[in-house]
């Protein structure tokens, strides 16, 4: 018997929180006979009697159910653009591969003036004259 009462607590707890969530979360223009706040009072001091008295006359009837979206025109709107994720964007991929040949290029070009710098250093200290004509233009 214990376990019966137990379980019709745990219905009148449960009734009282949709009920409480449904009178929060309606529309001003949702709510009949009562403000919100009375509604709210009367569901917290009386849960079960509050509950199902907010459920049959304190919200518009139907108003719980969802209504569908409204059907547009959709032939004759102007088609809207999805956004592209960064790599679905071709200019976006384009321009990350531009940079990135940008970023090698200087890279490329300082490791080679680092390299013909330490070739000069290591030709006048054996004392031969740095080879201007061997390099290869970049």
């Amino acid at each position: 018997m214990a376990r019966l009462y137990v379980l019709l607590f745990l219905v009148q707890i449960v009734l009282a929180v949709c009920a409480l969530i449904s009178c929060l979360s309606a529309e001003e223009g949702q709510i009949r006979a009562l403000p919100r706040i009375a509604w709210v009072l009367i569901i917290l001091f009386f849960p079960l009697v509050g509950s199902i008295a907010w459920f049959v006359a304190g919200r518009e009837p139907g108003s719980g159910t969802r209504k569908p979206w409204p059907a547009g025109t959709a032939s004759t709107e102007q088609p809207r653009r999805r956004p592209v994720a960064p790599d679905d964007d071709p200019e976006f991929l384009r321009s990350v591969q531009d940079r990135a040949q940008q970023q090698d290029q200087e890279l490329f070009r300082r490791w080679e003036e680092d390299l013909r710098r330490r070739e000069d250093d290591l030709r006048r200290r054996d004392g031969e004259p740095p080879r201007e004509g061997d390099r290869p233009e970049v």
